[in-house]
């Protein structure tokens, strides 16, 4: 009878102890740079707290152009306006107990003919979100769907 109980209790530990992999999500502190020859590049954020990401070409001429990673959702309303869709939606980070860090939920901008710009959105509360953390160049609405 002990012997099974034995067992078991090492297999738990075993699997308890194995070695989880490094988390994915992304935040405002530490967002993934871009692979080589994806049309991706990192870009440092205005006051350099942390590394965004641009995705495509911005054209010189479009609404993008006026943009700068890092920052606030206002001031980017005050240069290009609204966007003509916004959308949001919850991170892995929103289920981790006690995490009370800013990058629970994102919000999603589109503007037609331009492409979506992501922002933070938040913690789980909905407070400290609205830092651009990525723009994707994209004239099609693939990047909002």
């Amino acid at each position: 009878m002990r012997f099974p109980i034995l067992a078991a209790t090492v297999l738990i530990l075993s699997a308890c102890a194995t070695t989880a992999p490094a988390p994915t999500s992304t935040s405002p502190d530490q967002v993934p740079t871009a692979s080589a020859g994806q049309g991706k590049k990192a870009v440092k954020s205005v006051d350099g707290t942390f590394t965004g990401e641009i995705i495509g070409d911005i054209l010189p001429d479009s609404k993008f152009s006026k943009l700068k990673i890092g920052m606030m959702m206002s001031e980017v309303h005050s240069l290009i306006k609204a966007p003509d869709d916004l959308s949001r939606h919850e991170t892995g980070k929103r289920w981790i107990p006690f995490y009370f860090g800013g990058d629970a939920q994102r919000l999603e901008a589109y503007y037609a003919g331009e492409g979506c710009l992501t922002y933070t959105g938040g913690n789980v509360f909905g407070g400290s979100g609205g830092k651009l953390i990525r723009i994707t160049v994209d004239k099609t609405i693939t990047c909002f769907q």
